[in-house]
């Protein structure tokens, strides 16, 4: 059996540089995310803010950042430049999730596309079928959403209304209609995704 590592207590810790912090994360010392977190946890923050432009996703990723931090600490490299590798995982992690909203809209579009294909005069039998079919699972899918998420996405893309008019009228803040769409969007992607729509071919 390999002798225990004496641990830092938490005082030693508060004034242990970064790249020593790292180390004592790596040796599962939990109070050394802690005091990470309080160091950079702003400038995480921030960078993402800046880069996604959402305060919700600046927050779900800086959690996102951290988490993955404690959970991978033992098999991260030695990082003798904390606040960099920091910066550089919060660039990559926020240009990450501003692709995947891109591939979010461009599903959104091509269902909208599916639907107004529907209104093609005289479309052939194997077309009507196929459209049949697309149509079919992507209500089928969209009736798994939750009521909130299913109404906005609807509203958005039946009437053509933004964010800001989708509050207006459903009487519920701006903030709480953007995390519908968000999280509407990810699920409906997830479940077309698993029933293998050929909308993705």
């Amino acid at each position: 059996m390999e002798p225990k590592l004496p641990q830092p207590n938490s005082k030693e810790l508060s004034s242990a540089t970064d790249e020593a912090l790292f180390v004592a994360l790596k040796n599962g010392d939990s109070s050394a995310l802690s005091i990470l977190f309080n160091r950079h946890g702003r400038l995480v923050y921030g960078l993402a803010l800046k880069i996604l432009a959402n305060s919700q996703e600046a927050e779900d990723l800086t959690q996102e950042i951290f988490l993955t931090l404690w959970r991978k600490a033992s098999s991260n490299p030695d990082c003798r430049f904390f606040v960099r590798y920091l910066v550089t995982v919060t660039r990559s992690r926020a240009i990450d999730k501003l692709r995947d909203r891109h591939r979010q809209l461009k599903l959104v579009e091509r269902w909208g596309q599916t639907m107004s294909s529907q209104a093609t005069p005289s479309p052939t039998p194997v077309e009507q079928a196929t459209f049949a079919e697309r149509s079919g699972r992507i209500y089928n899918a969209l009736k798994q959403l939750p009521e909130k998420q299913r109404q906005v996405i609807e509203l958005a893309y039946n009437q053509g209304l933004s964010q800001s008019e989708i509050a207006k009228q459903i009487d519920i803040p701006l903030g709480t209609v953007k995390t519908c769409t968000r999280q509407g969007l990810l699920k409906l992607k997830r479940i077309l995704l698993d029933s293998d729509l050929s909308i993705y071919e």
